[in-house]
């Protein structure tokens, strides 16, 4: 009988967010997980998101990886989400010999990987990392609103919604902002 291979899911999350890190989550599934909980964390509540993540983080190898604002910055968002994913890829305790990443760029120097745009529509280990991502970042920003109540950040996470920009305008700009998307950069310039 044929091996199956160990295969590893990844995805980012809070590329379009104009505060805070973005996170990826790399995640190799055990044989135990229940594959009907997992489809695209877009699509699950935020509570039941927070259940079924912590039923993955039981029922597989995981590791997030975290590229911060200054690095969003140095490096661009896209180069940072690649950061994020190669080091959640290189934190896995068991090396996968097949790495599925959601979309259409890879880190560089992977072995063994392949692209799927919406791959966490199609493939469970991709979703499955696409809720640990989700929900550790979603975790993250409802700390940092505690402190930073004025950007609604524990409703929005940090994504460009009408009270996350009132608040840019009316309190402008903390250090979690990423300052070179356009309407942080847009208040900057002012």
């Amino acid at each position: 009988m044929k091996k199956s291979l160990t295969i590893a899911g990844v995805d980012e999350v809070g590329r379009g967010c104009l505060a805070g890190p973005v996170i990826s989550a790399a995640v190799i599934l055990k044989k135990g997980i229940n594959l009907n909980l997992l489809k695209d964390s877009k699509k699950i509540s935020f509570n039941k998101r927070a259940k079924i993540s912590e039923h993955i983080k039981l029922n597989s190898y995981y590791a997030i990886g975290i590229a911060s604002v200054e690095e969003i910055l140095k490096l661009n968002i896209l180069q940072a989400s690649l950061l994020s994913m190669k080091r959640a890829i290189g934190k896995l305790s068991v090396k996968p010999e097949l790495i599925l990443i959601d979309g259409n760029f890879a880190p560089k120097n992977l072995k063994n990987f392949k692209t799927i745009i919406n791959g966490d529509e199609k493939i469970k280990a991709i979703s499955a990392a696409s809720i640990i991502a989700k929900v550790y970042r979603d975790n993250l920003m409802l700390k940092l609103s505690e402190k930073f109540s004025n950007y609604s950040w524990d409703k929005n996470f940090g994504y460009g919604t009408k009270a996350h920009l009132n608040g840019l305008k009316k309190f402008g700009v903390t250090s979690h902002h990423r300052k070179n998307f356009k309407p942080v950069h847009k208040i900057l310039s002012k």
